[in-house]
């Protein structure tokens, strides 16, 4: 591969499956699928939290928003992922890289914090139920969501900033995917420490305080549900949270184990663990979004019965 500097850097090529040509069209059809789901049953979820007027509350108010949150996270890669296993020369300018981690990385914090901002609507609606109308009225609520996003765009913008300053001199392959932002650090020929300490500020900021607040909240909300005498009102008390729980749980465990999982040290397993490295990214990327309608349809009778009715008054229109 040519070598490049940083005034000449014009694209970057994405390794993806190259190595591995047989697969792509097994996952181009599976990511895809996968890709579907997300778009149809997070479209269905932001339609019935405008449409129905039942669910014009709080909770559902930040359920649409993590819906809509979820499809621009994943359209920011997914169709880059889907052109890569049918292109046979994989590549990306560096405008189109830079955005597309600007995209990738402001999705991932804003969710991160808009989960922070569910916990808290659950803390308040369970162990402040008189109080909850004033807490979490309008003027409290919509503030909070527009924040989650203006704090993830922010740090995605400082994060991105920091990265395409860099000087690009060396190998211009990314072997990834998509533009990840480790990735990319790694082909630079200057010193990325202050690129390292700044994600690593950022990671305490917008991972390990919203893990730390939302699991502050949980205890409340537990402690909250135990003390109440009745095992009907425990039941309906917890079902109220209990899908957010979910997501909490399935969103930060994919993390824990894609960051948490230990490393192999045979060498002759190195490019093997390095697809499946690859491969766990990209389906972590996809998972959270793909079970967060299904778990908040399945485990919560309201939205049940607002897409019933949506689907009801659909077929009657007809």
């Amino acid at each position: 591969m040519e070598a490049f500097n940083q005034s000449t850097v014009t694209e970057f090529v994405l390794l993806g499956l190259s190595a591995h040509p047989k697969l792509e069209k097994t996952f181009f059809v599976l990511i895809l699928s996968m890709y579907l789901v997300i778009l149809l049953g997070n479209g269905v979820l932001i339609l019935v939290t405008i449409l129905d007027s039942h669910l014009h509350t709080p909770m559902y108010f930040f359920l649409g928003n993590l819906s809509f949150l979820d499809i621009c996270y994943t359209t920011s890669s997914v169709p880059l992922v889907l052109d890569g296993f049918l292109t046979p020369r994989k590549v990306i300018s560096f405008s189109g890289c830079a955005v597309q981690m600007f995209l990738s990385f402001a999705m991932g914090a804003t969710e991160c914090v808009l989960l922070g901002m569910m916990a808290f609507d659950r803390y308040v609606a369970i162990c402040n139920p008189l109080r909850y109308p004033v807490v979490m009225s309008k003027v409290a609520y919509m503030p909070m969501a527009i924040s989650s996003w203006v704090a993830g765009g922010t740090n995605s913008l400082v994060q991105i900033s920091l990265a395409v300053q860099l000087p690009f001199c060396g190998d211009n392959v990314i072997n990834h995917f998509i533009c990840e932002i480790l990735a990319v650090l790694k082909l630079a020929c200057a010193d990325i420490s202050v690129n390292v300490i700044s994600m690593g500020v950022a990671n305490v900021i917008f991972l390990g305080v919203p893990v730390l607040f939302i699991f502050v909240s949980y205890v409340f909300i537990l402690t909250t549900i135990l003390r109440i005498p009745s095992a009907e009102g425990r039941k309906k008390a917890f079902s109220t949270c209990s899908a957010h729980l979910t997501v909490v749980v399935i969103f930060y465990g994919t993390i824990l184990f894609m960051y948490g999982k230990p490393k192999s040290k045979d060498p002759l397993g190195a490019d093997k663990q390095d697809l499946a490295d690859k491969l766990i990214s990209l389906f972590y990327g996809l998972l959270t979004p793909m079970l967060n309608p299904i778990i908040y349809s399945l485990r919560n009778k309201d939205v049940k019965a607002a897409v019933k009715g949506l689907v009801a008054q659909k077929c009657f229109s007809q």
